[in-house]
């Protein structure tokens, strides 16, 4: 998750139809000069040979946490976006106008790509219909800030909490990014399933709630091994399904670590 997030707007909102006034935002803004900052420092120190990636979330994503802190005004926006669809649409064209101009701007200062995080594109939250409308439009006029960026990531979300929870994968698969990243221990499709169903690269295959945080090495080493065996290796990048709790211990990642150089 980004330390410097999109700002939030001055007021709190309570209702959809306020986002048609969410701000125009520029460079000048001290929340994306500090990411520009970052970027350029963390460049500086890297040099060319290590990939940098600033974790962004998609419009309709930002508005579900404008409406309740950690995203949990989702189900208000959602349900806000079927009454009020036009006020919806307005603040979603504001905020990927946004984030285009500061993608742009993040490439030009090091970044080699986004990881574009997408939540609302499951069978638990809008119907596939409402995400062409509310979600797809709005991710692709974000996503073109970042087309000089050799290293493009989409996640899309699934929510541990929601049972069942089935993501869209194939409305991505055309998604102008080298890689998709979704929970495939959680939702499908499986990464073997996936692999045939996209030419793009996969990342996943480790389940961020399971061995990765409370399992054992041998329970690690076999997720890991489960999951190559899957795509044989190819278009695959092995990593967590989404964002790891704060609480894991850094020995485990570097446990983790050593076992995917074994495996090499």
């Amino acid at each position: 998750m980004p330390d410097l997030p999109y700002p939030e707007p001055e007021e709190a909102l309570s209702d959809v139809t306020q986002f048609q006034h969410l701000p125009h935002l520029d460079l000048e803004t001290p929340a994306f000069q500090e990411q520009l900052l970052c970027i350029r420092s963390l460049r500086q120190q890297l040099g060319t040979d290590y990939p940098l990636i600033l974790t962004l979330f998609s419009p309709l994503t930002y508005l579900f946490n404008f409406m309740g802190a950690d995203f949990s005004g989702k189900q208000r926006v959602i349900e806000g976006a079927r009454l009020h669809p036009e006020s919806v649409e307005a603040g979603l064209a504001i905020v990927a106008a946004n984030l285009q101009t500061l993608m742009t701007a993040a490439i030009e200062a090091g970044a080699s790509g986004i990881f574009f995080s997408c939540m609302g594109a499951t069978n638990a939250d809008f119907t596939r219909e409402e995400y062409l409308r509310f979600g797809r439009p709005y991710d692709l006029e974000a996503l073109k800030g970042a087309q000089a960026g050799w290293l493009n990531i989409v996640h899309i979300h699934a929510d541990p909490s929601q049972s069942g929870d089935q993501i869209y994968f194939d409305l991505f698969n055309d998604y102008p990014v080298s890689v998709l990243s979704w929970s495939d221990r959680l939702t499908g499709p499986s990464l073997g399933e996936a692999i045939s169903m996209t030419d793009k690269c996969l990342m996943g295959g480790l389940w961020e709630r399971g061995p990765i945080t409370h399992g054992s090495e041998t329970e690690i080493e076999n997720e890991m091994i489960g999951a190559l065996a899957q795509t044989q290796g190819r278009r695959h990048i092995l990593a967590n399904g989404c964002s790891l709790p704060d609480d894991v211990a850094e020995e485990t990642l570097h446990i983790t670590r050593r076992l995917l150089d074994q495996l090499h």
